[in-house]
């Protein structure tokens, strides 16, 4: 089948109910930023998929109702006729390469706060909005909000079928309101609904027959459930109750979609949650029904892929995120080229995106949500346009994918890295405690950069204005970083803090460069992301007695965006690190820090040897101005332009150096755009 054949039975077809999926690999149902809002946007990226070697290539949640109106969240709905052709240009497109497409169709229930409908949500019982801190809560149901919510489905599921897909969705996990029905916790009805285990399965029972019955052979249906827990949140496994339920509907659908209750782990960070962390809680599920089992587990290496087959735990490859770090992921096993695989770095950049409501992106895949928009494809990209030799300076994130961009379109490219190592900012990071690996995106830059003879490296070159003047180059790109500021300048303070006037004040750059200091220390963190509690924990692991210091209300606001916010607070607590929420440093001075609450302004003082600082950072673009400052030099020197990217031109995330170095070398050369600077899926009235 392949020249690698350990690999063979990860491409045998499979058989769900009246279809087959060409292999055993399986898009399964995720989240994207776009859904029925960006149709277009939506079906190109799944579209990738298909074309990269995806047997099976599934919608995100798909809405079948507006009391399931889930906004701002972009979410998919098939709520009437006219959202049958949105997604028919999805189906169409995947099915173009052979695969086959899957419709999740989804009720929220009190996780569903129906912002835009304005509908009043139902569910098991009358809850407060269980997903978001809304004030809104729902109403019990009664039999006819249950009968209406199997005619929602069956309506859906016909809409799906004239849209063309081959799967449709029970779902019924992930705190939404089937789980609420089958969970003892939730369940405390009194009706033929609620009490005993079989009751509590009756509506999904009932769900899938009457999704079964409205399909008929046209589609396969598939039920998306949890293989541990009772769907209550409280932590506890226990697998005796879900065993049972997949008992007594064993072999009702067509295929089982498997995880688990715990959110944060089934899609969890790698800081916290390992490659097929889910293999303890899912093994079992085989043992019980004849039919397609898919699970998850962030899947990156091709033998832990193999293992789930082998054992006999899974019939399908199920994948989320890795399938958005390499659409191609499929297509490179088979051809043996393990090297070229983009493998998921789990820092949930893509999960954080959709959670703001925009396209999601990835810190390994720049094309990520820009296949409609930009026309970008994650394998190909346009020849170069011109024979114009580039210089790329600094070899970071952004350095590294602008040489390999631009090696791949075929320039004479040369890199100048001014230290030893490539890398910058990745290389430092993936060595602080959690982050290893973040080194993937490294690895798969450099690995792509050594196929390419056209690309030349330069270690220990920490270049002048002179000597950029003096080398025959006609593109030079700056991608020379940036710096954290020890000054206090962030997002609380707006201006540098006269009062930070110790000299025992350092950066992250000074721990990760290996300085060492007295303790106890004060962690002030006015970035609100994963640095400062990770360099918290660097520290508590050097020995140190630290307080990590933050104007937010918990530790690390923003990475509740990437679903660990709760685990990196839990972290934190468990190390015996001390925790001064609501507060901003103002001062150091004489090993006292000044520390003043954000509510009242009442000021404390707290006693330490040394402080760090996760506040801003500086572009180094000093380089960038030199040049700049003598455009008749440039000229003379044949320099036909001069590009800042990545942290040079902006100070952000990994994600946003990656696409900064890709932006700049897919746009070289290229032709100016006629109509819109800016494309985008637009209503034209």
């Amino acid at each position: 089948m392949n020249g690698y054949p350990n690999f063979d039975v990860l491409f045998e077809p499979v058989k769900i109910g009246p279809k087959i999926a060409k292999n055993r690999f399986y898009q399964v149902p995720h989240c994207n930023g776009m859904g029925y809002v960006l149709p277009k946007t939506h079906a190109a990226m799944r579209e990738v998929k298909a074309e990269g070697g995806w047997g099976v290539v599934c919608t995100e949640y798909c809405s079948i109702h507006p009391t399931s109106d889930d906004s701002p969240f972009p979410f998919a709905a098939l709520w009437d006729d006219d959202d049958i052709k949105t997604y028919t240009l999805m189906v169409e497109k995947v099915h173009e390469h052979g695969a086959l497409a899957g419709a999740q169709l989804w009720y929220g229930g009190a996780a569903a706060s129906n912002l835009m409908s304005r509908e009043v949500a139902i569910d098991v019982d009358s809850y407060p909005s269980t997903l978001k801190p809304d004030p809104v809560q729902c109403r019990a149901m009664d039999k006819k909000d249950i009968r209406d919510l199997r005619r929602w489905q069956v309506m859906a599921a016909k809409r799906a079928v004239q849209a063309g897909f081959d799967i449709v969705y029970v779902y019924a996990t992930h705190d939404y309101l089937l789980s609420h029905f089958l969970s003892r916790d939730w369940n405390r009805r009194s009706d033929e609904y609620g009490g005993s285990l079989e009751n509590r399965v009756r509506l999904v029972r009932e769900m899938i027959a009457d999704t079964k019955d409205a399909v008929g052979d046209r589609c396969a249906v598939a039920v998306r459930f949890s293989a541990d827990g009772s769907g209550s949140g409280n932590g506890i496994i226990d697998n005796s109750e879900q065993r049972e339920m997949l008992e007594m509907l064993a072999d009702l659908p067509d295929m089982w979609d498997i995880n688990i209750t715990d959110y944060t782990k089934e899609m969890g960070s790698s800081r916290f949650i390992k490659e097929a962390a889910q293999e303890e809680y899912i093994s079992y599920v085989k043992n019980i029904t004849d039919k397609p089992v898919v699970g998850v587990g962030r899947f990156t290496s091709p033998e832990a892929m193999l293992r789930q087959i082998k054992k006999g735990w899974l019939d399908f490859v199920g994948a989320a995120r890795p399938s958005i770090a390499d659409p191609f992921l499929p297509t490179k096993i088979k051809e043996g080229r393990f090297d070229d695989i983009r493998e998921c770095i789990g820092c949930n950049i893509c999960y954080a995106h959709n959670s703001k409501c925009v396209p999601s992106r990835c810190t390994q895949n720049p094309t990520m949500g820009e296949e409609w928009r930009r026309n970008w494809h994650p394998e190909k990209i346009p020849a170069k346009g011109s024979h114009d030799k580039v210089l790329v300076v600094g070899a970071g994130p952004a350095g590294l994918e602008a040489a390999r961009a631009l090696g791949q379109r075929g320039y004479a490219v040369t890199l100048a890295e001014a230290t030893t190592e490539l890398g910058g900012r990745v290389l430092a990071e993936s060595r602080l405690p959690g982050l290893s690996e973040w080194r993937r995106v490294l690895d798969y830059r450099i690995q792509q950069l050594k196929q390419l003879s056209n690309v030349d490296i330069y270690f220990s070159s920490r270049l002048t204005v002179d000597d950029i003047m003096g080398f025959d180059f006609q593109r030079i790109v700056l991608a020379t970083g940036s710096k954290w500021r020890n000054d206090g300048l962030g997002r609380w303070h707006s201006q540098p803090v006269e009062a930070f006037s110790a000299k025992e004040i350092y950066t992250p750059d000074d721990l990760m460069q290996g300085v060492d200091f007295e303790g106890p220390v004060v962690l002030y963190d006015d970035d609100h992301y994963y640095m400062g509690p990770v360099l918290a924990e660097k520290l508590k692991q050097a020995g140190k007695d630290v307080t990590l210091v933050t104007p937010s209300g918990y530790v690390s606001e923003w990475s509740q965006y990437t679903d660990e916010q709760t685990r990196t607070q839990g972290r934190i607590l468990a190390l015996g690190i001390h925790i001064l929420t609501g507060k901003v440093v103002s001062g150091f001075q004489d090993s006292s820090v000044e520390i003043n609450c954000i509510y009242t302004g009442k000021s404390t003082h707290l006693s330490a040897s040394s402080m760090v600082t996760v506040t801003a950072r500086k572009t180094n673009d000093g380089l960038y101005r030199q040049i700049m400052e003598d455009p008749q030099l440039m000229k003379e020197k044949g320099i036909k332009s001069v590009t800042r990217i990545g942290d040079c031109l902006a100070p952000g995330i990994i994600a946003a150096a990656i696409y900064s170095g890709h932006l700049a070398a897919r746009e070289m050369d290229a032709p100016q755009r006629k109509a819109l600077s800016f494309y985008r899926e637009r209503v034209v009235v």
